[in-house]
């Protein structure tokens, strides 16, 4: 349906809702090896598809263009043909994994004569809302397909050509699995009253997601009527310990900064141990200065980088997504640690260090979802970690926490089996 025909967009979300819910039923009796043929049957359709991507893309970063959007918002719009093997290589990964679905575990026999466990399964419906990012489509479909659920993908209307050129790829690839193109569905108007119906269907739709940027995501946790998997903020930081190498932690506060600036996992803090700042704050601001990296520093930050400009207190409180980078000068990990509990928003934070100690305190005392040691936070992602993609990052503490991937889109339920038994 094109959006032209879309008269009554209440009534449209509804039909797409009620096809959504039929098709997570057969979803759940689908076996992995039609699931898996479905999710390499995308990737081809998109690898034949280049053309027709790129094509499709241009559309939309012209409009994007055209109406002012953002550099960062356009940089995440954006279907380079690297994103494009991103893509593919996911939808392979994906098809790659294990299967939860069906997964049993923890049997155990009761006094009772009862065998109990729990069996993994799928949510059922998940709807996602996105700004921006195209290859979230491919992301959210592979992932819910894989864990057997049904999905509404609403994307935002700056990218809305690329959606439609990429769900016209995941249609193709449900019908070569015999599939049916209910599975996945991506909402065809651009419409922002979509949006207030989706998240208003419990009948229909278990779980939300949104991604993109702080409003959108405020909105939808204030007026869902059903739960909500999400993240606000990606304030993330870097703490240089006394005892880092300083080569590694320029090298870590080089890439989480400045690798890309518009992901939710760069860096936006830096904090350096007092003792580690002679030997890595000048290296570090040499680098910053080439890249065009605005340097926000703290007074004692100063004494070492001149030329930055005074930090405030809004700034650690500030996702930038852009070369901008707060610093600040610490003197005992207990500090850094109050610091990134204090302002960040739980997402993903990391320590350079060669003490075991601090490392440990580190992982134990650090309130989120992604604590490291001696790596980027660029890393965090489910590509990644090794789940093939994400649907999204989670900074709640229920029902999933950090990327969630297949794990994260299914529960448990518990079976029982007994023989002939009644309760006296």
């Amino acid at each position: 349906m094109s959006e032209s025909e879309i008269a009554d967009v209440d009534a449209y979300m509804h039909a797409m809702g009620e096809r959504a819910r039929g098709a997570s039923r057969v979803l759940a009796r689908a076996t992995t090896a039609q699931k898996n043929r479905a999710l390499l049957a995308m990737a081809s359709a998109l690898d034949e598809a280049r053309d027709a991507l790129e094509t499709a893309n241009r559309r939309d970063l012209e409009a994007g263009r055209d109406n002012g959007l953002a550099e960062a918002l356009l940089d995440r719009l954006a279907l380079t043909p690297a994103r494009i093997d991103t893509m593919i290589e996911g939808l392979r990964q994906v098809a790659a994994l294990s299967d939860p679905v069906g997964e049993i575990r923890d049997m155990r026999y009761l006094p009772s004569g009862l065998q109990v466990g729990k069996m993994r399964v799928a949510l059922g419906v998940v709807g996602i809302v996105y700004e921006s990012r195209p290859n979230v489509t491919v992301d959210a479909a592979s992932l819910c397909l894989k864990s057997g659920n049904a999905t509404i993908l609403r994307g935002g209307s700056e990218a809305i050509h690329s959606n439609r050129a990429i769900a016209a790829c995941i249609r193709q690839g449900l019908r070569v699995a015999e599939l049916d193109d209910a599975c996945v569905q991506v909402v065809a108007t651009t419409d922002r009253a979509a949006v207030g119906a989706l998240i208003a269907m419990p009948e229909f739709v278990d779980v939300i997601v949104p991604r993109g940027g702080k409003g959108l995501i405020e909105r939808i946790s204030r007026d869902a009527r059903v739960p909500v998997i999400k993240h606000l903020d990606g304030i993330c930081h870097v703490y240089v310990d006394q005892a880092a190498d300083p080569a590694k932690a320029v090298a870590i506060a080089d890439n989480a900064k400045t690798q890309r600036y518009s992901p939710c996992n760069a860096m936006e803090t830096l904090l350096v141990h007092a003792e580690a700042a002679p030997f890595v704050l000048p290296e570090l601001a040499d680098i910053y200065r080439r890249k065009g990296v605005e340097m926000r520093a703290c007074e004692r930050t100063r004494a070492w980088i001149a030329d930055a400009i005074a930090v405030t207190e809004e700034d650690w409180h500030s996702e930038y997504l852009a070369p901008i980078v707060a610093i600040r000068v610490v003197d005992t990990l207990e500090e850094a640690i109050t610091h990134i509990n204090t302002y960040g928003s739980h997402h993903t934070d990391a320590i350079v260090t060669e003490n075991l100690t601090d490392a440990r305190r580190f992982l134990t005392e650090v309130d989120s979802s992604s604590v490291m040691v001696n790596a980027s936070t660029r890393f965090a992602d489910g590509f990644e970690y090794g789940l093939g993609a994400e649907i999204g990052i989670s900074t709640d503490k229920l029902h999933a926490r950090g990327p969630v991937g297949l794990e994260g889109l299914t529960s448990e339920k518990y079976i029982v089996y007994g023989d002939g038994h009644v309760r006296s």
